[in-house]
């Protein structure tokens, strides 16, 4: 039987860093909530870069407001989906990257999440003006980048052999 100390040592430092980017998340909403609502936007770079308080009960772009049945079911998708692959991914430091990714994706949907079980609304205040880019936060950022750098990785870095090991393997 294969020791399960180093892998219960995995799972524990990857529920750290998602609490650590839950928090770090909640804590710049609660910045937001006391410092910029009802209040103008805090203009970081005229025209191209501010910080806005929006309350959003949809998802980017105002898609699906107000589904909040929609939302909760996305979360449990996300984080079902997310624990299988980083049960998946070796625990070999080459797939660090990919595990990080997991846990950052992980982080962001609870993030938002927490909004919307606590306000029933998520708390967003970045906001690119220069494109008109949607307002969004700090766990948006979590689950965007991090999805891009998974499928950047997955499609580009790691081989064949890398990928059969963690989507065909038997453990």
């Amino acid at each position: 039987m294969k020791n399960k100390k180093p892998r219960l040592r995995y799972y524990l430092s990857a529920l750290a860093l998602a609490v650590i980017g839950v928090f770090l998340d909640q804590y710049t909403k609660y910045l937001a909530i006391i410092k910029l609502k009802g209040s103008s936007p805090y203009i970081i770079l005229e025209n191209i870069f501010q910080l806005e308080y929006l309350e959003n009960r949809g998802a980017a772009f105002g898609l699906f407001q107000n589904q909040r049945l929609f939302f909760f079911l996305s979360v449990v998708f996300i984080c079902i989906a997310v624990i299988w692959f980083y049960g998946r991914v070796p625990m070999e430091k080459r797939y660090l990257p990919l595990r990080i990714c997991a846990v950052l994706i992980v982080a962001g949907a609870f993030g938002n999440f927490i909004d919307r079980v606590r306000l029933e609304y998520v708390v967003d205040f970045f906001y690119f003006k220069l494109i008109d880019f949607p307002i969004f936060n700090v766990a948006d950022i979590y689950v965007t980048v991090s999805t891009a750098v998974l499928i950047f990785f997955l499609c580009f870095y790691y081989k064949e052999e890398d990928l059969e090991r963690i989507f065909h393997s038997r453990k």
